[in-house]
């Protein structure tokens, strides 16, 4: 499992006078430190000392006790402090300079947004940008503050992902089954013996899909890799399919890639390395979510790929028209850049590559024809020098032709499409258990090959086909994971509604990144059920995506280019906002004479066709072993115990609050809300039935008990001046990080005269009174409070979980989880009558 030994996921700054910073840095149970040191008293360098040692609560403390006593201006005066906090933080995003010193770009606020496999996946909230230098120190330029403000236009807050101890940039197969097929050694043991190790891994990310690898690039070898957390852009959502109350979680993801990124109209086609714009990797994930653990749950994934048109192409913006012409900027009569382009994808996938072009073909003025015409032949040339069995395979279809036609379904269409094209890469599942008739010899399903699909934008017609092909694997995965007895979903269901959603909210996501608007088609638009108020949005839509393309792409640009340290400034070449174009940053190649040209006939990379169909980076040969490295821990170290990660034992939690309740779940947020309905979620619902698909809106029951909730809990009212000398922007800092108000959020008033104390501690009594019927005047007997003194706080020896001996369970208790176990292994009984009409009330109880 790609786990950091212990994550970093607190960091604490602390400035000590005016020539250092140190970052100390702490695991969940804060129970494990370690300390940074970062000079500030170099103007233009970047000097940073990790010492490598894992300090303990006590020492941590000292240490900081030692320094701050040490940096004290006035020793013994009261109030003269060496030692003050800059900021909490929960990782570090990079360190960048400009024409001045560093910068230290911090994780302030996070949001967890999906969990695999017990591995929390957090959402970046908001970062504070915080510069290194003292100010004694500092020689200013007057270009800098422009600088920064260009590199804070790429909103952090914006999809950007992180996760502490789960490889992101990764697919789950490349991440759980690399090095368990050849290679024993690398495995965890099977014998439940403790004095037995595991071998715990830690994967190079793959950089391609990696944001921060530039800012990061200065330190990577100078710290300890606990401290480096690799941060993707694109898309992450998770929600919860419930089948007669077994939880099935299913997450997406979407990778977008940091090579020749960029906005709509700047970025076409490829550059001279074979990177293309628009390219993103989307996986979707199921998994049983009865057990979470990697070695005993159930978990499937599937990956396919989407980008532009792997040529020299682009389109002419110097003149205001919503459809600029397509030109060919370079005549490219061997494929080079294609075959570049394909090279990595056999590389990362293996075969068969299957290319789904969905570009137009018949047009009164050849506009979208152009790429459909230069694609084919180089395809076609491709091929001729591969094996038969591992060739390129290029399905072109018109949608947006037969979109228009009253004799086609597209949807249909695309559906025979999806079946041809999982049956042939299939997907990944890690139980061997399960009926599958997709299951190799080695005892697991891999997914070989991928299918890459495209129109003009990548963007709504590539979205429609993702869904359906998405829509297709789905059946197929919960299928073998021996969730429905065949492989097939309908539309109308609660299932694919919970799925159509995600995947719309995933395709506006990448479309407002790429585009600058939300999807102008959907998934509802190509059923032909979309309603009439539809149309009025989608000229909205279009319109956003005209505005943005034609006035805001070019600062956009810049700061990409900026972020991803493209272009890095400095005093001996002309600023960011002076180049009259970015295309030699983005075609570095093209201003060098290549010493080794590629051949034209043997256009692969050296030993990827000796392992296909597998892909070559999911090969433990002995360049994959070189992105590895691996780590002897203890069964029991707390280093790899993702319980305290998951559950948070030192915190102060309510389940209902947890991230597993308040997820999109199928029950709540689709099932029509009416007694006697089938609660399967792969029932077909009626149109009159069907409950509302909105996320995020609750019941009026769910309110109701908020309401409730919020009463019973709510602090006395404060006075009148009190509330309003507290402002709305107050209230927003005091939010906790996934979304909560703090106790510090109350507007509290100290209030001194003794009319207003009196009337204020009538008002607590009384609104305490109201809804239990208490009063607080009369104090507790002598006799209560010495029963209550009298009980133990605990009856543990130390405040740790793993300083205790286990307790003793009795047979039955036992026999109960074991019975548990199974059922999330697979071995599920089959549900009787009471069983349906158990859940149908409990369904009934919770939801209705």
């Amino acid at each position: 499992i790609p786990t950091a030994y212990w994550p970093i996921g607190k960091i604490v700054t602390k400035a000590i006078h005016r020539y250092r910073y140190f970052l100390v840095g702490t695991n969940q149970s804060e129970t494990k430190h370690r300390v940074l040191k970062i000079d500030r008293t170099e103007p233009k360098d970047l000097v940073i000392i990790d010492d490598k040692h894992v300090y303990s609560q006590q020492e941590v403390r000292e240490l900081l006790g030692r320094l701050d006593l040490g940096n004290r201006t006035k020793i013994g005066q009261k109030g003269s402090s060496g030692l003050s906090r800059a900021v909490s933080a929960f990782g570090i995003v990079g360190f960048v300079r400009f024409l001045e010193g560093y910068y230290i770009v911090l994780i302030t606020k996070r949001r967890k947004m999906a969990d695999i496999g017990g591995h929390s996946i957090y959402k970046i909230e908001d970062t504070s940008m915080i510069y290194i230098p003292n100010d004694s120190v500092r020689v200013t330029h007057p270009d800098e503050a422009r600088y920064v403000r260009i590199f804070q236009n790429v909103d952090l807050s914006s999809n950007f992902y992180f996760s502490y101890s789960y490889d992101l940039s990764h697919s789950l197969q490349y991440n759980l089954t690399l090095l368990q097929r050849p290679y024993e050694l690398w495995s965890s043991p099977t014998s439940p013996a403790e004095e037995e190790p595991l071998y715990y891994l830690c994967f190079e990310p793959y950089y391609k899909y990696v944001w921060n690898g530039k800012l990061l690039e200065r330190v990577k070898d100078i710290v300890h890799h606990d401290w480096l957390m690799y941060i993707i852009h694109g898309f992450c959502g998770q929600s919860k399919l419930l089948i007669y109350g077994r939880p099935v979680h299913i997450t997406l993801f979407a990778r977008r890639s940091s090579k020749f990124a960029g906005t709509r109209f700047l970025k076409r086609g490829a550059n001279c390395e074979g990177d293309v714009a628009n390219e993103v990797e989307t996986e979707q994930i199921v998994h049983d979510a009865s057990v979470m653990s990697f070695a005993a749950g159930s978990y499937s994934s599937y990956v396919q790929v989407r980008g532009s048109v792997p040529l020299y192409w682009s389109q002419d913006i110097s003149t205001m028209m919503p459809k600029p012409p397509i030109r060919l900027d370079q005549a490219d009569p061997y494929a080079h850049v294609a075959a570049l382009h394909f090279d990595q994808m056999l590389q990362r996938f293996g075969s068969p590559i299957i290319i789904l072009n969905l570009v137009k073909k018949r047009e009164k003025r050849k506009h979208e024809k152009i790429l459909s015409e230069e694609l084919y032949p180089a395809v076609i040339n491709l091929n001729q020098f591969l094996p038969p069995d591992n060739c390129i395979d290029y399905i072109a279809w018109d949608m947006a032709r037969y979109t228009k036609s009253k004799l086609c379904n597209v949807l249909d269409r695309l559906s025979m499409i999806a079946e041809n094209v999982v049956k042939r890469t299939g997907f990944f599942i890690n139980r061997s258990d399960f009926y599958s008739s997709f299951c190799t010899t080695l005892g697991l399903c891999f997914l070989t090959g991928v299918l890459r699909t495209n129109c003009v934008d990548c963007l709504d017609r590539t979205n429609t086909a993702q869904f359906m092909v998405g829509k297709c694997a789905l059946a197929y995965q919960l299928y073998a994971l021996g969730m429905i007895d065949k492989p097939k979903l309908q539309f109308d269901t609660d299932c694919v509604r919970l799925f159509e959603e995600l995947y719309e909210d995933h395709g506006d996501t990448l479309s407002l990144q790429y585009g600058g608007s939300q999807l102008v088609h959907r998934v509802k638009t190509y059923r032909k059920i979309a309603p009439w108020t539809q149309h009025s949005k989608d000229i909205m839509q279009t319109l956003s995506r005209y505005y943005s393309n034609a006035f805001s792409d070019a600062d956009r640009q810049d700061a990409i280019n900026l972020f991803l340290q493209v272009y890095q400034p400095s005093e001996s070449k002309p600023h960011l906002w002076e180049l009259p174009t970015d295309f030699y940053l983005h075609q570095k190649n093209s201003m060098t004479l290549p010493q080794d040209r590629r051949s034209y006939t043997l256009w692969w990379s050296p030993g990827i066709l000796s392992y296909l169909p597998l892909a070559y980076d999911e090969v433990p040969c002995e360049d994959s072993m070189k992105k590895v490295k691996v780590k002897r821990v203890n069964r029991f170290e707390e280093s790899i115990d993702i319980y305290t990660e998951f559950f948070k034992p030192y915190e102060l939690t309510a389940f209902d609050d947890t991230f597993c309740i308040a997820m999109t779940n199928s029950a709540r947020e689709f099932m029509p809300k009416t007694v006697g309905v089938d609660p399967s979620p792969f029932t077909v619902r009626k149109p009159d039935e069907t409950g509302k698909s909105v996320l995020g809106n609750k019941s009026s029951k769910e309110e109701t008990l908020l309401q409730r909730k919020t009463a019973a809990s709510a602090p006395p009212p404060p006075s009148e001046e009190a509330i309003s000398s507290t402002s709305e922007d107050d209230s927003e800092e005091d939010r906790d990080d996934d979304g909560s108000v703090s106790q510090r959020s109350t507007p509290i008033k100290l209030l001194t005269e003794s009319g207003e104390s009196n009337r204020t501690q009538e008002i607590q009594q009384q609104s305490v009174k109201e809804p239990y019927g208490l009063n607080l005047s009369e104090f507790p007997a002598e006799k209560d409070l010495h029963i209550y003194e009298r009980e133990p706080v605990s009856c543990f020896p130390e405040d740790s979980i793993y300083g205790v001996s286990p307790p003793q369970v009795d047979r039955e208790s036992r026999e109960e989880f074991e019975s548990h176990v199974m059922t999330g292994q697979g071995q599920v009984r089959v549900l009787c009558r009471d069983d349906m009409l158990m859940y149908r009330e409990y369904v009934k109880n919770r939801y209705m």
